[in-house]
């Protein structure tokens, strides 16, 4: 259950608290959603009762709409007419090669763009993201790899802010590509190798390395689509 009160009452009398405390609730039923919705506790194209889940996690249906209009937006849920919400499917073989060769032809050309742009203050930014990558999962529940996950949708989408081209950017973030990736598959074995590749991008970039950057990419994707692959011959979960 989530516990709301203690937060409540020390909110009361503070003005704009009150707010704070319902946003503060709305943010842990979403990330107990998401986490159900990433580990399949809750299964791909499931029908969502507000009610029902409020009643579970102990919370008026409010803050579960608030998390719900959330993970729309995410991907992980869609909002039928009439009907309410209900849980995406995961992504079939061929929407997974569609969405490769999507990142193949913009992640090499936007590592390739961010080693001839980089700044200073961007090979500062890097460097610190690098220093947030787990070195390691400690199992293959989402809480495991939650880091590691937003460690990978915060290195990728920061490579092709340096590259300069704010549509391509934003193209790449509407594909949600870091959640339904890891939905797909996960094993927390791979979390080196999927790091070790970020390095070496990583370093190609501040080097200043156009081309290095450019084939450090295209190896990390052609890695990551085929551990996923492997991952489904295996039945086990895994990372890129």
């Amino acid at each position: 259950m989530i516990e709301a009160a203690a937060t409540t009452q020390q909110a009361a009398g503070l003005g704009l608290a009150p707010v704070a405390a319902r946003r503060a609730l709305a943010d842990e039923v979403y990330a107990a959603l998401t986490a159900s919705i990433m580990d399949h506790a809750i299964a791909p194209d499931t029908r969502l009762n507000i009610e029902e889940i409020a009643r579970e996690l102990g919370v008026s249906p409010t803050p579960v709409r608030e998390a719900l209009a959330r993970l729309e937006s995410d991907g992980l849920v869609a909002k039928e007419p009439l009907r309410g919400y209900r849980t995406t499917p995961v992504l079939t073989a061929a929407e997974l090669d569609q969405m490769y060769e999507f990142r193949s032809l913009v992640e090499p050309w936007g590592a390739a763009e961010a080693a001839r742009r980089r700044t200073a203050a961007d090979v500062e930014e890097l460097t610190a993201e690098l220093a947030t990558a787990p070195a390691s999962s400690a199992g293959a529940g989402y809480a495991d790899y939650a880091a590691l996950a937003a460690h990978d949708h915060r290195f990728h989408v920061l490579l092709l802010r340096i590259a300069g081209n704010d549509v391509v950017r934003e193209a790449f973030e509407r594909t949600r590509f870091h959640l339904h990736q890891f939905r797909y598959a996960f094993a927390a074995s791979m979390a080196p190798a999927s790091v070790a590749e970020h390095r070496a991008i990583a370093e190609a970039v501040v080097a200043g390395d156009p081309e290095a950057a450019r084939s450090a990419m295209t190896a990390h994707l052609r890695a990551a689509r085929d551990r996923i692959v492997r991952s489904q011959t295996s039945d086990s979960r895994d990372t890129r």
